[in-house]
């Protein structure tokens, strides 16, 4: 009798052993994560196959640098993370920093990055390490404890990581470091300058007080009139742009009371043409906003240069400067005597003169020593700001006295000159002809070419009365 209750309640334990057992879930094997930290472009998680992504699982670590230091790892790792933690914290300890990690991807496949270890963020507590590529080290990785069939799923859904990665990728931008001296002397054909030319036109005030200006309008139809009268002379320039350019003053006054406000944007269309107008900063002061025409020209040519070299026995140069109403300084005369061995004839400057004669061109001078000669301003009374011929003879006159090369930069009208140019300068020839060509007045009788007086800015200042065949340097 008790042998039957012993075997029924034997029974009874089995089954209910079975229930329970039935009803508790299979466990997820456990594993150790890839986690991908940091990447760039030579060298992500999407670029190429041999490189650590996101899911993979952890195999094996191979830590030391030679063959006879080396110590393996291999799952299931201990403590999980932490335990792979500590042996990253022990190795580094013992600067054994050279990690060879190998991972597996799927079922069969496998992949391995040589790396070094790196301390990663300790704001927990607790130091974590990560591993950080040997061959790019901007792609950092890190380990996560998971599960293999998280991994796994982690693996298969790498196509819409990618485009959600590719949603959140952003480009950055920052600031690099650009050696500027270095360029700006072997990139230019004139060191620390460059070629953009161009011409600064203030609106012309309509009264003495320059209390009122005229329109913008006014400004472009002088800027054209000016590129055109330039153009007309036998300066050889090209058009490149045009543009407005807002300039800030302080205005009382008259200037203040009579200039359109800009107070809010209903007041845009008021100053769409207006040259001049203000609005109050948050100290009540008056601002005037003057809106001028900044016009950019180029050479047809470009730029050639010259260099005049001078010797002891030079008495002249043997060429003139003078200057148009446009503000252009240009070679207004050269000795066409090959005897006298001028130094205007040894540098050639002769043929450039005698070609740009020839084309019904003016032989206009941009630099002189490297430093610009070219107009640049034109003021609100009208007076173009340019260079005076007086002040360029005399430094002139002072390189033939001391003997130093004098370096000329002249406008050429075509490319294919300055090629031309050089072969003749190697055999100059001897061109008999009268260069300075009178001007013919109303009476039918003729007479030299004189220098009027000219006004620069708020300066003024008188050319001695010399026609071009005696305004030698």
């Amino acid at each position: 009798m008790k042998e039957r209750e012993k075997e029924k309640k034997n029974m009874t334990m089995d089954r209910g052993s079975e229930s329970s057992s039935s009803e508790s879930p299979t466990r997820e094997l456990k594993v150790i994560s890839i986690e991908c930290l940091r990447a760039t472009s030579k060298s992500d998680e999407w670029s190429a196959a041999d490189v650590l992504q996101s899911g993979d699982i952890v195999e094996e670590l191979r830590i030391g640098s030679s063959a006879g230091s080396l110590v393996r790892f291999r799952q299931p790792f201990k403590n999980g993370r932490t335990g792979l933690n500590k042996i990253l914290h022990d190795a580094y300890k013992k600067k054994e920093t050279s990690v060879l990690v190998r991972v597996r991807r799927g079922p069969h496949e496998f992949v391995e990055l040589q790396a070094c270890v790196l301390p990663g963020d300790s704001s927990s507590g607790k130091k974590n390490y990560l591993l950080r590529s040997i061959a790019d080290a901007n792609y950092v990785v890190g380990f996560l404890d998971t599960t293999e069939s998280e991994c796994y799923r982690l693996q298969g859904s790498r196509a819409s990581r990618m485009v959600s990665a590719l949603t959140r990728s952003k480009a950055q931008d920052g600031y690099v470091s650009y050696p500027w001296e270095k360029k700006m002397q072997e990139m230019l054909s004139v060191p620390n300058s460059g070629n953009f030319i161009s011409m600064l036109f203030l609106p012309k005030a309509s009264d003495r007080v320059a209390s009122r200006y005229h329109d913008v309008e006014d400004t472009l139809a002088r800027a054209n009139a000016w590129l055109n009268a330039a153009q007309a002379s036998g300066v050889p320039l090209v058009f490149m742009n045009i543009q407005t350019e807002s300039l800030l003053t302080k205005i009382s006054g008259e200037t203040a009371s009579s200039t359109v406000n800009s107070g809010s944007l209903a007041d845009f269309s008021n100053v769409a043409n207006e040259s001049l107008y203000g609005f109050e900063d948050y100290h009540g002061v008056d601002i005037g906003v003057v809106r001028a025409v900044r016009l950019w020209y180029a050479p047809i040519g470009g730029e050639l240069s010259i260099e005049i070299k001078l010797k002891d026995d030079d008495t002249k140069l043997g060429f003139a400067i003078s200057r148009t109403e446009e503000g252009f300084i240009f070679i207004s005369s050269v000795i066409d005597n090959s005897e006298e061995n001028a130094p205007a004839t040894r540098s050639g400057l002769n043929h450039v003169y005698r070609a740009a004669r020839d084309t019904c061109r003016l032989l206009v001078v941009s630099r002189v020593s490297n430093q610009r000669v070219l107009p640049w301003m034109v003021s609100s009374t009208g007076a173009i700001r340019c260079y005076d011929t007086v002040s360029l003879s005399h430094k002139l006159s002072l390189h033939r006295h001391t003997k130093v090369p004098i370096l000329l930069h002249v406008f050429l009208w075509d490319r294919a000159l300055a090629s031309s140019i050089g072969a003749a300068n190697m055999s100059p020839k001897v061109v008999h002809s009268n260069q300075n060509k009178p001007i013919e007045t109303d009476d039918g009788s003729h007479q030299p070419l004189k220098l009027q007086r000219d006004s620069v800015g708020d300066l003024s200042f008188r050319f001695q009365d010399f026609s071009f065949s005696s305004n030698w340097l």
